[in-house]
């Protein structure tokens, strides 16, 4: 009876050891998919939702917007007055060969005027009113001239033109020689230099005269300096 009872003592000592060992040892079962699934799926909207947020919070560009600030632009910055007018003032020296062995030198103005059909060519006046003294006397020569100029525009606002014009002159005093009347015509050219997008500008120009007194032909040399203004 009593070997019973240590045999059943000593197999319960040894079961309640194997459950302890059991309870302490064992591997705790890691989360099953299905859990891994669910909390994924419920995890996703809040690693998701700021850049849901920033996406939203971002400006949507307006392309009719866009457009009429690019054409604006344009107009701005690409646009400039182009001017068809140009006048002339100036200074003018002019070396009168009246007869042969008779020269007199005079000092005036001149004054033109140009309307540009073309950027290159232009229908051209010009006044000239000198003055000056011949044996002694007063004189005085008017030239009244029309026709065309050309003209070429370079690099930092110079331009070169040339032009020819015809018209009439008149001359005093009054001599025993002839009228004082005479047909006359003009051909040279100049330089202007004008500031790109300005209006101000300063020339210079040389011209032959010829004119026609006393049955005879004269040609004189004329040059000017001046300002021109274009509009």
């Amino acid at each position: 009876m009593r070997y019973i009872a240590v045999v059943c003592g000593a197999l319960f000592i040894f079961a309640c050891g194997a459950g302890a060992q059991v309870a302490s040892g064992s591997p705790v079962q890691s989360e099953s998919p299905t859990t891994n699934l669910v909390a994924a799926e419920l995890g996703a909207p809040l690693a998701l939702a700021p850049v849901a947020r920033a996406a939203t919070a971002a400006p949507v560009a307006d392309p009719a917007a866009s457009a009429a600030a690019a054409q604006q632009g344009q107009g701005v910055f690409a646009v400039f007055p182009e001017y068809r007018f140009e006048a002339y003032a100036g200074y003018t020296y002019f070396r009168f060969y009246a007869v042969p062995n008779v020269t007199e030198n005079m000092n005036g103005l001149n004054f033109s005027l140009a309307y540009f059909l073309r950027d290159w060519v232009a229908a051209d006046g010009e006044f000239v009113s000198t003055f000056g003294s011949q044996s002694g006397v007063s004189s005085k020569f008017v030239l009244g001239l029309g026709g065309v100029r050309f003209r070429w525009t370079g690099p930092r606002g110079l331009e070169l033109w040339a032009h020819g014009l015809v018209g009439g002159s008149h001359l005093t005093p009054q001599t025993a020689y002839g009228s004082q009347d005479a047909f006359g015509f003009e051909a040279g050219g100049g330089v202007d230099l004008i500031p790109p997008h300005r209006r101000l500008g300063f020339r210079l120009q040389a011209d032959m005269v010829g004119t026609r007194y006393f049955g005879t032909y004269q040609y004189s040399p004329k040059v000017s300096a001046g300002v021109v203004y274009k509009f």
